[in-house]
């Protein structure tokens, strides 16, 4: 049985939040990450030459992914130093202002390391405990995605800001679904059978190497739905609200077994069958 861990914002207009406040931490994500995804871009040429490895021998952090948090959390708390932080490479502190930064300096980081797109600077602000902004700075596209809870989701490339909606497909075999897989070897098996269970009912299954990625682009309508086990609240959070906002249904649930939590972001015309889906594909594969 699947126990909702956490459901992603609606897109309904949050009281709690004043303007204000969305304006400041909006401007200030924004600035950031545009200073952050330079920073990783120019990082580019360079991205080999001094690599460690984290969980496993697959799973490698860079100098400049321990640069860009570095960057950003320089500038978020430069800025606002009563706020609290989690970031992907060891970033993390309480706060009193009741608000949270959650950062992946680079989201997609074996893609940076080959050269590969795509990969991204994600900076979400959470206030008491809900995500309030988010931002996805796709490096080697340019394109920023970002989201204010119940103030919509848009896309911004070569100054040109468009907003998002998602696709609405019609039946499961007409999803065009995204997803990606774990860096754990026992995890990531499991994730090629549910995979194989996926496949046959829906259009087709594309990976970008990038969860946060991935998810905009459902956001945008480029891919239908996204699912994937064992993502940490940097890898998807910022991506989650921009989905949420551009009309998806965004869930992170338990109860799926090795590899919890499950994040899914799917059009409200397919979810009760598609949610279905990798619900029975997920238990048949324990």
């Amino acid at each position: 049985m699947t126990t909702p861990a956490s459901t992603a914002p609606s897109a309904a207009p949050s009281a709690a939040l004043p303007t204000p406040l969305a304006t400041e931490l909006l401007e200030l994500a924004l600035a950031t990450a545009a200073d952050a995804a330079a920073l990783v871009s120019a990082g580019r040429a360079s991205a080999g030459d001094d690599v460690d490895t984290k969980t496993s021998v697959v799973d490698v952090v860079t100098a400049v992914d321990k640069a860009s948090e570095a960057l950003v959390v320089d500038r978020l708390l430069g800025a606002r130093p009563d706020d609290g932080v989690l970031g992907e490479e060891g970033a993390s502190r309480e706060g009193s202002s009741g608000v949270r930064w959650v950062v992946d300096p680079i989201d997609g980081t074996v893609n940076f390391l080959y050269g590969l797109g795509s990969f991204a600077v994600c900076i979400a602000a959470e206030v008491d405990g809900v995500t309030e902004v988010g931002v996805v700075v796709d490096v080697p596209t340019g394109e920023t995605y970002a989201a204010v809870r119940g103030g919509g989701a848009w896309v911004t490339r070569d100054g040109v800001r468009t907003a998002l909606r998602s696709s609405s497909p019609a039946s499961l075999e007409l999803t065009l679904v995204a997803t990606g897989f774990a860096y754990d070897r026992g995890i990531r098996t499991r994730q090629g059978h549910v995979l194989a269970a996926v496949l046959p009912e829906v259009r087709d299954v594309r990976r970008w190497g990038s969860a946060a990625v991935e998810i905009c682009l459902a956001a945008a309508g480029r891919v239908d739905a996204f699912y994937q086990l064992d993502l940490k609240p940097w890898d998807h959070v910022a991506a989650d609200l921009v989905a949420a906002e551009a009309g998806l249904r965004v869930s992170v649930t338990t109860g799926h077994g090795s590899g919890d939590p499950l994040v899914t972001a799917v059009p409200a015309s397919i979810e009760t069958d598609f949610l279905a889906l990798v619900a029975r594909a997920h238990e048949a594969h324990r």
